[in-house]
């Protein structure tokens, strides 16, 4: 794995998509190439990597500032900067992003606890770890304490030197850390507002912006602030989103353990170039022992870090009950905004048509709803029931039915179910999700909850969401679903040969009725039914 050979780098899964069309692309793109840029041979890609040559327009980025909404225009922090850069570039940088990524994942590099932009994790990942263990806190009798950190320009800080050494302590030699010096190099960019153009800037720290392989390394540099902490105190990491918990009875000790982990972050910090804000770094609280608890008193750079009774965490409000009202309520806010949108489209003499709105309904609205619902759809069903009403009148504007509509009849006619029933849909598919990765970070902790006699006797507390998907397995009859183990991934410089149905190809679509297309799939199914379905 130390260096990736040029059999590595073989382009033969790009230069196959012929019939789609990508090497016309990549052939128009060739000839855009100016003449002055000297030699540039046909087979381009494997010639930069062996020869070790990266051109210099590659290191050029035209940034076109976006605004924040609600944020003042004056200000130059009120805009987000989109990097648009060289589309051949971004084509070699994904050639190399899948081979760094397959490498790093095959010899565990990264930590189990990182679930940015990493196959099979997401953000969920983290918002259960931590709803998990406040719930594990609450029905032991103890106090959890989390501390959300927050990194001022972390992408443009990151220490490029130290990007390359931490390469060459996973034992990466060759063409690769070459490839990556001459990529971070001597980038540059301009401003671009309208069709006016500033003058050449140079960047001298931090990963591009909008560059496929920016993401990857700056992971690789962030990977060790992990490794920092106390035996006691628990993380996740989502790219640069830091979070930090300790539980335990006695509050001293959970002060000690993450005044430390602050103190060690720090320290790490300072040595690779990056800055926590004191601003926007905060901590919860979370305890539903009766009485009064005083807060824990933790520093960061001699500055106490504020404790509020709520933050946000990866798009979920974390209150310190763990009651996810404020995260609802917020919600509705949020998709009551949205559904205006959808009032003005469903107009009845100009409006659009009932599948339109349906998808305008799902992809605006819906989509909300489900993010992140098999954590907050342990809230109580007082709580739950505040966004019935959002789902019911976005089903109404999508088909034009009545208020007097019964709401079971909506969910008939627009083909989509309850809340309800959606959220436990999707966190049955959470479910066997981690239950086919033994290597996911919660494979343990799902599968195997703890504590399940103290929730058993103390039905006041709400179960973790292992208990919670095994009493709704229970009552499903699911328990004997047999789930496929995770493949391992085929490394991205082998040849796939995938086999595909070409029955449908023989047949003119626009004179094909679907029933032929069904009869053709089921014969096709009959004939390999001895095959695996997946």
């Amino acid at each position: 794995y130390s260096e990736l050979n040029p059999d590595m780098v073989q382009m033969d899964d790009i230069d196959s998509a012929t019939e789609t069309g990508t090497k016309h692309i990549l052939e128009a793109a060739e000839r855009s190439i100016p003449k002055t840029s000297g030699k540039f041979p046909k087979q381009w890609r494997p010639w930069i990597w062996l020869e070790e040559y990266f051109p210099v327009t590659w290191r050029k980025a035209v940034v076109i500032p976006i605004p924040k909404p609600g944020k003042d225009p004056q200000i130059p922090t009120s805009y987000r900067p989109i990097a648009l850069t060289s589309c051949l570039c971004k084509l070699m940088e994904r050639m190399v992003n899948a081979r760094l990524v397959h490498v790093l994942e095959e010899n565990g590099f990264l930590s189990n606890f990182q679930s940015g932009f990493r196959y099979g994790r997401g953000t969920i990942d983290n918002v259960l770890m931590l709803e998990t263990a406040i719930r594990d806190a609450f029905v032991t009798k103890k106090h959890l304490v989390s501390v959300f950190f927050d990194m001022d320009k972390a992408y443009d800080r990151t220490w490029r030197y130290g990007i390359l050494k931490d390469m060459y302590n996973m034992g990466f030699r060759g063409k690769l850390p070459i490839f990556i010096k001459n990529f971070l190099m001597t980038r540059t960019f301009q401003v671009r507002i309208g069709d006016i153009l500033s003058q050449n800037f140079q960047q001298y720290e931090g990963v591009p912006q909008g560059s496929v392989l920016s993401v990857i390394l700056f992971i690789i540099k962030l990977n060790g602030i992990i490794n920092h902490l106390p035996q006691y105190v628990h993380s996740s990491l989502y790219v640069d989103d830091l979070q930090i918990y300790c539980a335990s009875v006695n509050m001293s000790f959970i002060e000690r353990q993450l005044q430390t982990a602050v103190r060690n972050i720090t320290c790490w910090a300072n040595k690779n170039g990056f800055i926590i804000s004191n601003q926007n770094t905060s901590c919860v609280h979370f305890c539903k022992i009766r009485g009064i608890h005083p807060h824990p008193e933790i520093f960061l750079k001699d500055t106490p870090i504020p404790v509020v009774s709520e933050a946000k965490f990866l798009g979920i409000i974390f209150d310190d009950k763990l009651t996810f009202k404020p995260h609802i309520v917020n919600l509705k806010q949020k998709c009551v905004k949205t559904l205006n949108l959808l009032k003005i489209l469903s107009n009845t003499s100009w409006g659009a048509d009932f599948q339109s709105l349906l998808k305008i309904y799902k992809s605006l609205i819906l989509s909300k709803l489900d993010y992140g619902c098999m954590i907050y759809g342990s809230a109580s069903k007082s709580v739950l029931q505040i966004l019935d009403p959002v789902h019911h009148l976005g089903l109404r504007l999508a088909s034009g039915a009545f208020r007097t509509s019964h709401v079971h009849s909506l969910y008939v006619i627009c083909g989509v179910p309850c809340l309800q029933f959606r959220r436990q849909t999707l966190s049955l598919e959470y479910y066997f999700r981690i239950k086919g990765d033994s290597e996911h970070p919660m494979y343990d902790r799902v599968l195997h909850p703890l504590f399940g006699t103290f929730f058993s006797n103390k039905k006041s507390y709400t179960p973790s969401f292992g208990h919670r998907m095994r009493f709704l397995i229970q009552d499903l009859d699911m328990e004997n679903v047999v789930i496929l183990a995770k493949e391992e991934e085929t490394p991205p410089w082998t040849e796939r040969n995938i086999a595909v149905i070409d029955d449908f190809c023989k047949q003119i679509k626009s004179l094909t009725p679907d029933s032929v297309y069904l009869q053709l799939f089921y014969s096709h199914r009959q004939q390999f039914s001895t095959y695996e379905a997946v």
